[in-house]
């Protein structure tokens, strides 16, 4: 096997690869399996923990070894597309993948548009503002459209896309309501979380009336406890713009050839 090192400079951070020499005393076999000299993959580069949000990317020729280029291919045409995707809950390690990706996509072209596929049912509130915070600072618009379940903070991303550029599949549901969460301790502890609560119900509702359209104290009423809508009906509150029929139709104004179809 390969043991990688890292050796740092002032301007670059350079992997290299110590391989055991078949002849050498310190082989564990007599195969060669370590991974070639000009491949890297982005997951080691950026440290980040094994995840179907990171692409892995090879430089040079062929996919590295052990790595199923199926699965590959179809994660690198999804991203060379600019379609990341808000699965599964919102945690922290979601947000930090989600933010690294639209920085990246923000770096590489701050004209083109980002799609983002929703289909979460909520999860922490800190961790989905981050997410928000940066579709909100970035260059590109940022498309929403929800495939599922968006809930909670996954209805809060969804309706945070750039307006008029908000979808939802026909059978999906999208549901809202106010933070959750629970307290213990000291009498001073549990006012300190309540109001550490308090200010994010705020802070959310308040985002969710812009979002919307509707008034803050609709929102207020509406969230007190779980708020289930179609798409048909999310779309009349004002959460998304458009019901497609086909998640493809969200990546027409990036096709290339959509304004010579016109």
């Amino acid at each position: 096997m390969a043991h990688t090192c890292v050796t740092t400079s002032a301007s670059s951070i350079q992997f290299s690869s110590l391989l055991y020499n078949p002849n050498s005393s310190t082989s564990l076999d007599s195969h060669n399996l370590s991974l070639p000299s000009h491949t890297r993959r982005t997951r080691d580069d950026l440290q980040l923990p094994s995840s179907p949000y990171i692409p892995m990317n090879a430089q040079g020729q062929g996919p590295p070894p052990m790595v199923p280029e199926r699965f590959q291919s179809v994660v690198s045409q999804l991203f060379q597309h600019r379609i990341i995707r808000c699965g599964g809950a919102v945690d922290d390690d979601m947000a930090n993948i989600i933010v690294a990706q639209l920085l990246y996509l923000d770096a590489v072209d701050p004209q083109k548009d980002i799609v983002m596929y929703v289909n979460s049912p909520g999860g922490s509130v800190t961790a989905g503002m981050a997410i928000f915070d940066t579709m909100r600072y970035i260059r590109p618009d940022v498309l929403t459209v929800c495939v599922g379940l968006a809930a909670s903070m996954g209805a809060f991303l969804l309706s945070a896309g750039t307006k008029g550029k908000r979808y939802s599949l026909p059978n999906s549901r999208i549901m809202i309501h106010q933070p959750l969460g629970g307290a213990q301790g000291g009498q001073t502890d549990i006012d300190i979380q309540a109001n550490e609560m308090l200010h994010h119900k705020a802070n959310l509702n308040g985002y969710l009336a812009y979002h919307t359209g509707q008034s803050l104290d609709q929102i207020n009423q509406d969230t007190d406890r779980d708020f289930f809508m179609s798409a048909k009906e999310a779309k009349e509150y004002g959460l998304i713009d458009s019901v497609i029929m086909n998640p493809l139709k969200a990546l027409q104004p990036l096709a290339p050839t959509a304004d010579s179809n016109e």
